[in-house]
């Protein structure tokens, strides 16, 4: 049960997750507390379906970097047959109910990310291009706008600003990761950016890139379906990540520590985020 759970990815879960909840809850109107939990079930099943068939379609790569040498079906505790039908079967139970109990068009769109992950990011981009993390980081900003959909049926210009946050915030973690796991994608032919281009040019744009967070991420603030307590966080947390990111850009020692300090904080960002969101708006609703 354990190395089934471990396939569906459980700590990228817990976030994709946390931002469902936040499109769901900052939607205009409301949705029945079972239809709701209903909701957050299938985009945490839509989630855990695309990490299984990523672990399963990714198993070669996987055996040769140290990061994931561990997963279940590099090391044979998984079977390669059982993980895509586990992942299979989450996709179509997930899309299915989020149809049957909640709407078609949440479901349609959860069925969008799904095969995007799958298919545009694993299949297509990962192995081809360093743009894999730029494009593909779309499906991972999703969630929110299947929360907000799950509420409203329509994709609304909230909804768009919870993706676009996410959308940005995806290369500068992820890029953070690969600045001190480099060797391991390069000896997994994946072409990451700091493979590709060097260090100095992806800090660059890490750096460029937490820029432009810094004015989107109060937008659910000036938008008016968060607070000003909301805002401040985001401008607070966004002035931390640019400075993050310069510490990264003047950082030249071996152990790229500067990078892995990043990596740590772009989570924290984000979860806080996420978080104060939640927060802002369910006081909104009490009220």
């Amino acid at each position: 049960m354990r190395d089934f759970v471990e396939l569906l990815k459980p700590r990228v879960m817990s976030l994709v997750v946390l931002s469902g909840v936040a499109g769901l809850l900052a939607a205009p109107g409301a949705l029945h507390p079972v239809l709701a939990c209903v909701a957050v079930l299938c985009i945490l099943a839509g989630a855990g379906a695309s990490g299984a068939i990523n672990m399963w379609y990714d198993r070669d790569i996987d055996a040769v970097m140290r990061r994931t040498q561990q997963r279940p079906v590099v090391t044979g505790r998984v079977q390669p047959a059982e993980a895509l039908a586990f992942g299979v079967t989450l996709a179509l139970f997930s899309v299915m109910l989020m149809g049957l109990a909640v709407n078609w068009a949440a479901a349609g769109l959860l069925a969008v990310a799904i095969l995007f992950y799958v298919f545009v990011y694993t299949v297509w981009l990962k192995r081809r291009t360093p743009h894999n993390i730029v494009i593909g980081g779309a499906a991972g900003a999703f969630p929110p706008m299947i929360g907000w959909m799950a509420v409203t049926g329509t994709v609304d210009p909230g909804a768009i600003a919870l993706f676009a946050l996410i959308f940005l915030w995806t290369p500068p973690h992820f890029w953070a990761l690969s600045l001190y796991t480099d060797i391991d994608y390069s000896n997994a032919g994946v072409p990451m950016l700091p493979v590709v281009a060097g260090r100095q040019a992806t800090k660059k744009q890490m750096f460029v890139y937490t820029l432009l967070l810094l004015p989107l991420a109060p937008a659910p603030y000036l938008m008016g379906f968060a607070g000003p307590g909301y805002g401040l966080v985001a401008l607070a947390m966004g002035g931390l990540f640019v400075v993050s990111a310069a510490r990264v850009l003047k950082d030249e020692s071996r152990t790229q520590k500067a990078a892995k300090q990043m990596f740590g904080f772009s989570i924290l960002y984000l979860y806080l985020l996420l978080a104060v969101l939640i927060v802002d708006a369910t006081a909104g609703q009490l009220v």
